[in-house]
This record gives C-alpha cells, structure tokens and sequence, in this order.
C-alpha cells in the first residue's frame, strides 16, 4: 500500500487565508509597502545532522515547507553542520527521506552550513575590522564569572584590544596555533545589555576536530548564533521561522544581519515547539537510548523519529493532519499522545484494507460441518472506501479463533464462546454456538467443539432473528499463514519523563514491546509487501514491518489499537 503523500495548493492559486500568525506577518511582509513586497516567500529548513528527525521536528518542517508552499515560494534544505562533533552523512540521508516522505521537496536548494564557512570568516574578519569584534582570552570558568547579572554589567579585559592584534589572532586561530579554549572570538555589543544574548557574544570557539565534510581545513568554528543568520542572508532568505527559545536571541540575528556584508535581511519569526507526553524529544537522550540498547536503532517502532513512527505504520496524512491540527502559536504546550494515535486511526479507517488475524489462537473444529468440504465468501476490503473493491476468504471444518474468545465458565455478561452458550455470529460466515472443548492432559484449551447453523451463512440469517452472542473474527486452519506479530506500546510509562530532574531512563516502560509467535493470519496476507496497512479485525490497525518481513516470514507491527482514548476538547 503506497503511502499517500498530500501535497499543498498549487501556487497559482495564491494562498489560502491566513490560519496563524506567522501567515498574517508573511501576508502583511509581502504586501505592496511590505518589507518584502514584489518578492518571492523563501523559507528554509536547517536541522543538524546529528541524529534523525523526530515527531517534534515536524512541527518546523511542516512550518517551513508549508508557508513556503502556502504563498507560492520556494523553501530551501540547509544541513547546520556547523558543529563537528556530532555530525554525520548517515543523517543527513536519513532526514532527506523523511522529509520527501512527508510530501515535500526542496528542489535543488540543498545546501551545508560548512560551504559558507569562508564567506563567515570574511564576516568576522570585516566585524574586527570595524571595531565590532575582538579576540578574548577569559577560560571558560572566567567568562560565567565576568557575566555579570541583572544588576552587574559583564566586563572583559580584552575588550579594546587593539584591531591589528585582534586580526593577528584570529588568523593564528584559524591557522591552528593554539589549543582549544585558549581564544575566542566575541562581538563587541553591550556588556550591560540586559538581553545577556547580547553581551558580548562568542561568535567563534576554538575546535581540533575533524569535520564531517571540510576535514581538517578547520579549527575554529562559528557558533549557531553567528552562523545561523549569516547562512538565512547568504541564501536570500525573507522569513527565518524559529523555535520559541530564539525569540531572545533575535536582537543578535539582526545585529549580525545588520553589520556583516550580506546581501538580504531575512526576518526572523519565532513558534512555539511541539510536546508530546510519554516521550522524550532530546536528540542526546535519543541517541542514548539506541547506543546502550534500550531500543533496536532509531527506526525502531516505539521511537518518536519520523522513521520509527513510518516503520510502525504511520502515515505522511496522518503526521500532518496532526501537526496543522495543532496549530502554530507562541504558547508552549504538551499534546497528548493519544491526539497522534487519533489522527491514524481516522487516516487507517478510511484507507487500510480489513483482514482478519488470529493473534492469540486456539483451533475450533465445526462437529456438523462436512469434514471435506470448503467454501468461499467474498467480503470488502474497506466498507470505507468504495474503490477498495473486495477479496475472498475460506471456509472449512477446522479454523482458529481468538483464545480470550472462549471462556469454560463463563463470567457475568460474557458473550463469547462457552458450552451450551447463546450464537456468536463467525465474521461473515455462520452462526455458531459453542459445545464444549477438549484440552490436555495439563487442563489446557486445545480446542474449542461447537455446531453450525447451515441456514445462517453469508452473515445474514435467514430468518432475521436477533442474535445473543457476539460477533467473532476467524480464520481458515486449512489456508492460514502464519506470522510474527508486535505489539507496541509507549516506550515511557512516565507521563512526562522529561521533567524535572528525573531519570528519563528510570521511566521506561517494561511492557513496551511483546512479541507474539506463532499468529495465524487470513490467506491474503501472505503477499504482504513491507509497509502495507491493515486494519486486522477488532484488534487494531497493524503494519508489515519494513525490514524485517519478507514472503514465508511476515512480521507485523501494530501500529494503532482500535480504541480511541482520545478526547476532544480534553
């Protein structure tokens, strides 16, 4: 079942009105008299290549594509390896498929931080030049100290240092002369600024380490606050859309912008983050949990990465229904999780095939039934979906049911199967009624004996009559395929593991992941292809897993159960 990747309104449609905020500053920013007027939106995208995307990334991916999409602009993919310690190819691979997976595409706007790394030395070299920078000996110990506070400016012996030795030194940073920690290169601001963001800031640190491109050809490194708005002019950036914590930072992007030989002044607009409970969002904590173990990788399905979330089922429509669904605002917030499962369960209902699956199974042999007999029903593949057309399923003596379906003696309002019980209904087939069982020599259920109604078939009883019992799902003995089915659930029992001071380690959940052998699945779905979705019948919507099934070895995650927890307006 190939993914269903939505794609916004054409651009010659000119955009839809506004929903949030950010819209309303682009709408009013390209407006005749606007600071961008007769201009085209562009927006860009600039994760760090040092881990894989994650549900929380969403959020600004979608933002950036998304108002890029809306206005009819262009948005751009900007790899921020600026930092090289982390960072790596792997990555930057990994967050191109989701992000094409998503339904969005940058074209040939791709780009590294790293490629701009002369023009950003030209950059600082020109603030040195113009007295707005200079090189800084305090160790890092000095520097928290002589920060000073809400009542005390910061200070710095190196402030006036003269231009000709600043230029001096930080070329013999550049050249590699000295050892990490022992320069800095800081902006000369307002040491009494009370935004400490513009007090002085660091805008280059010294870094013996090999980069992820460039190799070695460099030892000092910009930091993110000097990169980041250099790169937004470099590309030609009108609107740099931000997480919340850089709303502080904002006054040193346009200081930067303002003093440096760049050719645009992108405006910065900033957005509250997405949270979810019983997750973490940390890329640190992230990757943590795969290098120790606790996770089989950052594909795996209780992994809050795009690709965990993509191998356990989910689908691009229902990530961005759930993202637009939230909203943009510059209020931070926690959604429930149960808001994520949501949105796929009405995605899966409408476009999942049904098929039936027995997770649990016990056989139940039909006494009155011709042992040699076998039919065939035909039945819908998604009574959702009138193209969905429809498949069949067989009939003999001898299927598999449900073992929690059959109860010896039976519990207050049990409806299922017991001896001398009412009718259940078998999906689509017959009406049955329960005789007895049969079991080991150790009381265990081996199996279940019962009696057809041969008048009932095609589920519609001939007679009209009302029936008891519930209504059972099965498969054939004779034709089912057996498989290995995965059932998910939070990786966190903690609601907030992220909080506080907790151990988010401490937090796990034990009962994340159960793996059941031995399932037995309609005939159909033995060519499953890796990704198809199904709902299996009255258990939940179920995915085949991407790398590890394969034909005569199916395995399924389950991606959703059928119950909703969720609550509107809770």
């Amino acid at each position: 079942m190939a993914d269903e990747i939505p794609t916004g309104a054409p651009a010659s449609e000119g955009p839809a009105p506004s929903q949030n905020f950010i819209h309303e500053f682009i709408t009013e920013d390209i407006a005749p008299g606007g600071r961008f007027a007769g201009m085209q939106v562009h927006t860009r995208f600039p994760p760090e290549p040092n881990g894989y995307l994650h549900i929380g990334h969403c959020k600004a991916l979608i933002i950036d594509f998304g108002s890029a999409e809306k206005f009819g602009g262009i948005c751009n993919l900007r790899m921020d390896d600026t930092n090289p310690s982390k960072e790596d190819e792997e990555y930057v691979e990994a967050i191109k498929e989701d992000i094409r997976w998503l339904g969005f595409d940058w074209g040939d706007r791709f780009y590294y931080a790293s490629d701009y790394f002369d023009r950003m030395y030209d950059c600082a070299v020109a603030l040195i030049k113009k007295g707005l920078a200079y090189v800084c000996e305090l160790t890092p110990e000095q520097f928290r100290e002589y920060r000073g506070d809400v009542s005390t400016p910061g200070r710095s012996p190196w402030r006036n240092r003269p231009i000709e030795e600043s230029l001096d030194l930080f070329e013999r940073m550049k050249n590699g002369e000295f050892p990490e920690g022992k320069y800095t290169l800081r902006a000369k601001i307002d040491l009494e600024s009370g935004n400490f963001n513009m007090r002085d800031p660091v805008l280059y640190r010294i870094n013996h380490t090999t980069h992820h491109r460039q190799g070695n050809k460099w030892c000092i490194f910009p930091m993110y606050d000097f990169a980041h708005p250099l790169e937004d002019a470099f590309e030609g950036i009108t609107h740099s859309l931000c997480s919340l914590e850089f709303e502080n930072h904002r006054p040193l992007y346009d200081w930067v912008i303002a003093n440096c030989p760049v050719p645009a002044k992108p405006r910065q607009i900033e957005f509250a983050r997405l949270g979810i409970n019983y997750t973490v969002m940390s890329k640190r904590k992230l990757r943590k949990l795969v290098e120790e173990g606790y996770v089989s990788g950052w594909d795996d399905p209780r992994m809050p990465t795009l690709c965990g979330l993509r191998r356990r089922g989910y689908t691009p429509a229902a990530i961005r229904d759930f993202t637009d669904r939230n909203g943009v605002s510059k209020a931070a917030s926690t959604v429930e999780y149960s808001f994520l499962e949501h949105c796929l369960r009405e995605d899966l209902n409408n476009h999942a095939r049904r098929a039936m699956a027995v997770l649990r199974p016990v056989k139940l042999t039909i006494t009155n039934y011709p042992e040699d007999k076998t039919e065939t029903f035909q039945v819908e593949n998604n009574p959702n979906d009138p193209e969905a057309g429809t498949r069949f399923v067989t009939f003999s003596r001898h299927l598999y049911v449900e073992a929690d379906d059959f109860l010896e003696t039976p519990i207050p309002k049990y409806k299922r199967l017991y001896p001398n019980g009412p009718e259940c209904r078998l999906k689509g087939a017959y009406l049955i009624q329960c005789t007895g069982c049969v079991k080991d020599d150790q009381g265990n259920i081996m199996e279940i004996l019962a009696t057809y109604d041969p008048e009932s078939g095609g589920g519609n009883p001939a007679d009209g009559r009302k029936v008891k019992g519930a209504t059972i799902h099965w498969v054939d003995a004779a034709t089912a395929v057996d498989a290995q089915v995965r059932l998910y659930d939070n990786l966190f029992a903690d609601e907030a593991p992220d909080a506080g001071d907790k151990d988010f380690l401490e937090c796990l959940n034990p009962h994340s992941l159960e793996v059941l052998e031995g399932c037995k699945l309609e005939a159909s779905l033995a060519s499953a292809q890796p990704s198809d979705r199904f709902q299996f019948l009255r258990l939940g919507y179920f995915c085949a897993d991407s790398k590890d099934s394969k034909p005569g070895a199916l395995v399924f995650n389950r991606s959703v159960s059928l119950k909703d927890s969720f609550k509107p307006g809770k």
